[in-house]
């Protein structure tokens, strides 16, 4: 056929066609190995991903809090003696033993970074309480500690009675945080 393009002037052109056709097939040889080799450095970035240790950077324990008590001075004068101002302000701190959580679960909330906690606390006392501070210990699937979330509720409980706080929100856990297991610190008289 080149034969009888060349006598009319046109042999350059069916030469051309076959050099594009072998240039389109190396093109896509050398696309194809390079997915090859852009899929095998995928899969081996994963797997050193994989190997790597867990971050501890949610592992620091949160701090309870507690109330201190003023003492007097130890001098020999009446006025040092006297209660101090402060004294009268720290209010009567509540009997736990009469108070518990009878029932629990959690969720994850807020894209999934979020601890939301529903519980119910009984309270057995004679008096209300508030300013319950409850504190949720997070574990992974096997069972090792991840890290504890605190928080206060400012919501009063009355006496002889029940009440059920729900989602409400602990804190940022980690994403591989499985159970909380959440226990009352402090309470306060109402």
């Amino acid at each position: 056929m080149n034969a009888r393009l060349d006598r009319i002037g046109l042999g350059r052109f069916a030469g051309s066609g076959e050099r594009l056709a072998r240039a389109v097939t190396m093109a896509s040889v050398s696309f194809g190995r390079s997915l090859l080799w852009l899929l095998a450095a995928i899969i081996v970035g994963c797997g050193v991903w994989m190997l790597l240790p867990l971050s501890k950077g949610n592992s620091a324990e949160q701090v309870k809090s507690e109330l201190a008590a003023v003492e007097p001075a130890p001098s020999g004068d009446p006025a040092a003696s006297a209660p101090l101002a402060s004294e009268a302000q720290v209010p009567a701190m509540a009997d736990l033993g009469r108070l518990r959580i009878s029932s629990q679960t959690w969720r994850r909330g807020g894209l999934g970074s979020k601890a939301l906690v529903t519980f119910t606390l009984r309270n057995d006392n004679d008096y209300a309480v508030k300013d319950l501070e409850i504190v949720c210990a997070f574990v992974r699937r096997d069972g090792s500690h991840l890290t504890n979330r605190s928080r206060v509720l400012a919501d009063p409980v009355s006496m002889k009675s029940r009440k059920t706080f729900v989602r409400i929100p602990v804190g940022v856990v980690n994403v591989n945080a499985d159970q909380a297991k959440c226990s009352l610190v402090a309470a306060r008289r109402a």
